[in-house]
């Protein structure tokens, strides 16, 4: 019996579109012009008689016929990748070099590393947090996770999450300092600085403060460092709530004032001629899923 598939580099398109929600991240991933990535999803609804996708400014989104078919379309490619993997001769067991930055490295992704081994059982994990960006392209690490990372040739990358960032201290601090009601007075108190006065600076011009006085405040490098500072009761300093969920939740930090201030995202990189090996696909999936399920954006 003759089987009737679809065109599989179509599938494979609409398979993205569906995943990521957009086209533009679909053509991206996939290494090929938007306009390529619109036409393989118009042809598979074409031979499929049904509608897929649905765009809207917000994005682009299965129909319920299409949410069907992508579902077992992801789950297709996820036995592809997972027979091929089989195939591989026993005892060719690697290492996966995993640089991240270190606030994240050390404070959400160390306690999920069961979690990670077992995604990825063919696999050693050695994970290295850097604030240093690895060269990719020589295969000095194999994938990264890093905060806002400037664009480099022949990397390829997916936005994870656009975390909120919001003020916090201790409660033995704001026992001695008193509550911070405004922003004029949150840029008085004592800040807790990473690697420069930088990003305190943004947010507090994002939250309304023009113009922003000069910031003084000890400049400890990395966001882990900061958060064990602000834990001691030294001062107030920026974070997310991946990175200090356990603090908020047993009242070890408090968070001050309400805001809702992004200042970018957390995105994972890969060589681009690596890109669409499956264990890659499979850590990105869950570093999405995972973080979509922990944060607040």
């Amino acid at each position: 019996m003759t089987r009737r598939l679809p065109p599989l580099v179509a599938l494979r398109a609409f398979e993205a579109v569906a995943r990521l929600g957009s086209v533009r991240k679909a053509a991206h991933e996939l290494g090929v012009d938007h306009s390529a990535v619109s036409r393989h999803v118009h042809n598979l609804e074409a031979f499929l008689g049904v509608r897929l996708i649905d765009n809207s400014p917000r994005g682009s989104e299965p129909t319920p016929e299409g949410r069907r078919y992508f579902e077992q379309a992801a789950l297709a490619f996820e036995v592809i990748a997972q027979a091929t993997e089989a195939l591989k001769p026993a005892g060719t067991r690697g290492e996966l070099n995993f640089w991240c930055v270190p606030g994240l490295a050390v404070r959400w992704l160390m306690p999920r590393l069961n979690e990670l081994e077992a995604l990825l059982p063919g696999l050693d994990i050695v994970l290295r947090p850097t604030d240093q960006p690895p060269e990719l392209t020589r295969g000095e690490a194999d994938v990264e996770l890093r905060f806002n990372p400037r664009p480099v040739t022949g990397v390829r990358y997916e936005e994870l999450l656009s975390p909120r960032f919001f003020p916090v201290a201790s409660p033995a601090f704001l026992a001695t300092h008193g509550a911070v009601t405004s922003v004029e007075d949150l840029a008085q108190r004592p800040l807790i600085h990473e690697e420069s006065r930088e990003q305190w600076r943004r947010w507090l011009a994002m939250a309304g403060l023009d113009p922003v006085p000069p910031l003084a405040g000890p400049r400890l490098w990395y966001a882990n460092v900061a958060i064990e500072a602000a834990l001691m009761g030294q001062g107030v300093t920026l974070v997310n709530r991946l990175q200090v969920a356990d603090e908020l939740a047993s009242g070890r930090l408090v968070e001050l004032m309400a805001t809702d201030i992004h200042l970018g995202a957390y995105v994972v990189q890969t060589s681009a001629e690596r890109w669409g090996e499956a264990a890659f696909v499979k850590l990105r999936r869950w570093l999405a899923e995972e973080m979509r399920r922990c944060g607040d954006n």
